[in-house]
């Protein structure tokens, strides 16, 4: 059966056809960058960095399958962040290499380029995909909703307390981009997920296209392998691994003819009119 055409146009020569040969090449050349910081974030918890614009991060599954759950913002005004709903529609349910996040409205621009990622997993015969878009970050209010339990270790809860230092509040924090979770949607539309597939040592690695602050959530669901709602939920707390960041400088010569993402130059006013 032939499949409908995309909403938004994703054929050679649009603002959505990336330049693979730029990003593959800074993919590859491992060895000509330097290595600027690298950390470990702790099961169940979150941290927050800086990206500097033009600079490659990784975000790397250490010991195993692990969940993380990611925000992005504009590291000089918050204001412009992370879109996951525009993403979904310009990219796909899933992302992986040569994808990219976008802020928010009145922006729209690239934050970053996905320039590389080890699992490639495609769609599954579920119709499932790695790397979320579809689904949202874990929260203390559905806890209570759901369980009636009081718990601070929620994805949402990682992130309020990451941005913190940088003097971001529970406001701040949106709708995330899910890093090694397998998702999907049932015959009923109904969300649903699968077991990371990541191993240790696996990674998802991306690109600045401006200076970036993100956030990383160690999802307290661990590797999802464990249903942790309804009545056959368990204790996922042994499946709950580190990830690890690490954040480099690429050769400047690869860097050539580069230039930090613009936001898209529309200054209609609406139709507004003044008085």
């Amino acid at each position: 059966m032939r499949e409908p055409p995309a909403l938004y146009d994703h054929g050679p020569g649009t603002p959505l056809d990336v330049d693979r040969a730029f990003y593959g090449r800074l993919a590859q050349e491992v060895e000509a960058r330097r290595l600027v910081e690298r950390f470990v974030i702790p099961i169940r918890s979150g941290r927050a960095w800086t990206v500097p614009a033009g600079h490659l991060c990784r975000i790397v599954a250490v010991e195993g399958p692990q969940v993380g759950d990611f925000n992005a913002w504009n590291r000089h005004n918050p204001r412009e962040r992370f879109w996951a709903s525009r993403t979904r529609q310009l990219h796909g349910t899933h992302v992986t290499t040569f994808d990219r996040l976008w802020s928010c409205l009145p922006y729209l621009r690239p934050m970053l380029t996905i320039t590389n990622d080890t699992i490639h997993y495609g769609i599954d015969e579920d119709g499932a995909g790695c790397h979320d878009l579809l689904g949202t970050r874990c929260d203390p209010y559905v806890h209570k909703l759901l369980d009636g339990e009081e718990f601070d270790f929620s994805c949402h809860s990682n992130l309020v307390r990451a941005i913190a230092p940088y003097h971001l509040t529970e406001f701040d924090v949106h709708d995330v981009l899910n890093i090694f979770m397998v998702t999907g949607l049932r015959r009923d539309g109904r969300y649903f997920a699968k077991a990371s597939p990541a191993r240790a040592g696996d990674y998802f690695e991306f690109f600045a296209e401006i200076d970036l602050l993100c956030a990383l959530s160690t999802c307290p669901g661990g590797d999802l392998s464990v249903p942790i709602w309804g009545p056959n939920r368990g204790d996922p707390l042994p499946t709950c691994r580190p990830l690890a960041v690490e954040v480099y400088q690429p050769a400047p010569a690869l860097l050539a003819g580069w230039s930090p993402a613009q936001a898209v130059d529309y200054r209609g006013g609406h139709g507004l009119r003044s008085p």
